[in-house]
C-alpha cells in the first residue's frame, strides 16, 4: 500500500512524533479503505488457518497508545472473523500484588503465544517505561535499564519463533478530546470513561516524550515498531490489517502433509 509517510521508523534513528501526522490517510477515502480492509480480512482468515495448522510459527501483536487511541477498536474490527481457537487477547492493567513481587516481565512472559497462536497485547510491558516513568513510580535508574531488558526479552521471543509486531496508535490530542467527550455523552460508552484519563491527558507532552524514547530505543529488526496514524479509525484498521497480511505472507507457511494412504480411504455408510 502506498505511503508518503513512513509507518516503520528507521532502526537507530531518533523518533520525533511531530514528524508523523496522526490524521494522515494517504490516497485513501473511507470507501476505498473499506474495500481493501475487506480483502485483507478475508486473506487474514486464510493465513491464520495455515498458521494454526502448521504449528510452526507464533505471532505477537502489541497495541500501545494513549487513552481512546483505538486499541479495543482495533481488536474488534481487524481481528473479526478470526478463529477464536487460535487467538488470545490479554489486557494489562495495574499490576497485582503478586505481579509486583516479581520482575516486571514475569506477568508478560506467561501470556506470550505458543506455536500456531496469535497473541494480542492490549497495552504491554511498555507500560513499564511509559506510565511508570511519567508517574515516577520507580526511580529513573530502574526504568532506564528496562529498555535493554525489553530488547533482550523480545530477542528471546523472536529467536524462539515468535514474530513480533508493535503498533503505536498515534492519535492527536484534539481527536482524543472528541472521543473522550463521546464516552461521556453516550450511555453505551460511558462505562469506559475513567476520571484518571484526564490526569494522564494533563501530562500529554510527558507521555509523548516517553513514547518517543520507547519507539526509538526499542525499535529493533526482530521487533519493529509501526507508527499508525489513528485519528481516522478506518485508516488505522486498513494499515494494521495490511501489515498483518504482509507479515504472515512472508512466513511462507504451508499446511502439514496429510497422512499417507488417505486417497484409499472410504467413509463407511
Amino acid at each position: 500500500m502506498p505511503h508518503s509517510q513512513p509507518l516503520h521508523p528507521t532502526n537507530g534513528e531518533r523518533v520525533r512524533l511531530a514528524d508523523y501526522a496522526p490524521d494522515f490517510v494517504g490516497t485513501y477515502n473511507k470507501q476505498s479503505a473499506q474495500e481493501v480492509l475487506d480483502s485483507n480480512l478475508a486473506r487474514l482468515r486464510e493465513l491464520q488457518n495455515v498458521l494454526y495448522a502448521e504449528h510452526k510459527h507464533a505471532v505477537l501483536i502489541i497495541l500501545q497508545g494513549m487513552d481512546a487511541s483505538g486499541k479495543d477498536g482495533t481488536i474488534r474490527h481487524v481481528m473479526r472473523g478470526i478463529n477464536p481457537q487460535g487467538v488470545q487477547v490479554t489486557s494489562f492493567k495495574v499490576p497485582t500484588a503478586e505481579e509486583l513481587d516479581h520482575d516486571f516481565l514475569w506477568r508478560i512472559h506467561q501470556h506470550t503465544p505458543g506455536r500456531g497462536m496469535i497473541a494480542i497485547f492490549n497495552r504491554s510491558h511498555y507500560e513499564d517505561v511509559l506510565v511508570v516513568r511519567v508517574e515516577e513510580l520507580v526511580p529513573r535508574s530502574v526504568w532506564e535499564a528496562r529498555y535493554e531488558h525489553i530488547n533482550a526479552f523480545e530477542r528471546l521471543l523472536a529467536d524462539s519463533g515468535v514474530t513480533i509486531l508493535k503498533f503505536f496508535l498515534h492519535i492527536s490530542k484534539a481527536e482524543q478530546k472528541k472521543r473522550l467527550e463521546e464516552r461521556l455523552r453516550l450511555p453505551e460508552k460511558r462505562w469506559k470513561f475513567a476520571v484518571g484519563d484526564l490526569h494522564v491527558r494533563q501530562k500529554w507532552n510527558d507521555y509523548m516524550a516517553a513514547y518517543e524514547d520507547a519507539l526509538t530505543r526499542c525499535n529493533t529488526p526482530w521487533a519493529p515498531w509501526y507508527i499508525v496514524p489513528a485519528d481516522r479509525k478506518w485508516y488505522r484498521n486498513l494499515v494494521i490489517s495490511s501489515v498483518l497480511v504482509e507479515t504472515l505472507e512472508r512466513l511462507d507457511m504451508r499446511y502439514p502433509s496429510a497422512e499417507p494412504g488417505l486417497e484409499r480411504i472410504i467413509i463407511p455408510d
